[in-house]
C-alpha cells in the first residue's frame, strides 16, 4: 500500500513537470515564403491546364457546330466519320480533364512536401530546445489552457522567415489581389 501511494505521488509530481506546447502548423505552412512560390507555380500550371482544356473544348464546339450545319448534306460515310471524330475529341477532353486534375494534385503534394518538412523540423527543434513533452496542432484541439501550454507559433514564424505582420487574413487579401490582377490582365 505504501508503495502504491509513493508511486502515485511520484507520478503526480512528474506530471506537473511536463511541459506542453502548441503550434498553428497550418498557418506556418501557408505563410512561409516557400508556399508563395509553390502557389505561384501551381497557379501557372493550373492556368496552362485550363487554357489547354479550353482550346480542346472550343475545338469540339467548332466541329460540332460544323457537324450540325452540314450533316444533312453529307453522305452516311462522311457523317459517321464526323461523328466518330466528335466522339474522339470528346473522349480526349474528358481524359485530359481527369489526368490533369490528378497531375495538379500530385504537383501540389510534391511542392508542399519539402515546405511541410521544413516547418516540422523547425517545430521539432523548438520543442527539443524547450524540453516540451508534446507539441499539439492548435487547429485540431478543442481546448487549450494557454497558461499551461506554450504557443511555439511566434518563434517558429521567426525561424521560418515569415514577415511579422503577415497573417492568414493578409495572405487572403494578397491572393484576392493577384486573382483580380490576373482577371484584369486576361480581360484586356
Amino acid at each position: 500500500m505504501l508503495f502504491a501511494v509513493a508511486a502515485l505521488m511520484t507520478f503526480s509530481v512528474s506530471a506537473q513537470n511536463l511541459k506542453f506546447a502548441h503550434v498553428n502548423f497550418s498557418e506556418l505552412v501557408q505563410l512561409m515564403p516557400e508556399s508563395d512560390k509553390a502557389r505561384d507555380q501551381m497557379a501557372a500550371a493550373s492556368k496552362e491546364a485550363q487554357d489547354t482544356y479550353q482550346s480542346m473544348v472550343e475545338e469540339f464546339q467548332m466541329k460540332y457546330q460544323q457537324y450540325e450545319q452540314k450533316q444533312a448534306s453529307w453522305t452516311t460515310a462522311v457523317r459517321e466519320s464526323k461523328e466518330k471524330e466528335l466522339n474522339d475529341i470528346q473522349n480526349r477532353v474528358q481524359e485530359f480533364n481527369q489526368s490533369i486534375q490528378q497531375e495538379l494534385a500530385m504537383q501540389e503534394q510534391q511542392l508542399m512536401a519539402p515546405i511541410q518538412k521544413k516547418a516540422i523540423e523547425v517545430v521539432n527543434k523548438l520543442a527539443k530546445e524547450g524540453s516540451y513533452v508534446y507539441v499539439f496542432e492548435k487547429g485540431s484541439l478543442l481546448y487549450i489552457d494557454e497558461t499551461q501550454s506554450t504557443d511555439l507559433t511566434p518563434a517558429a514564424r521567426k525561424l521560418l522567415g515569415i514577415a511579422e505582420g503577415r497573417t492568414l487574413e493578409t495572405l487572403q487579401a494578397e491572393l484576392q489581389a493577384k486573382a483580380q490582377a490576373a482577371q484584369a490582365a486576361s480581360a484586356k
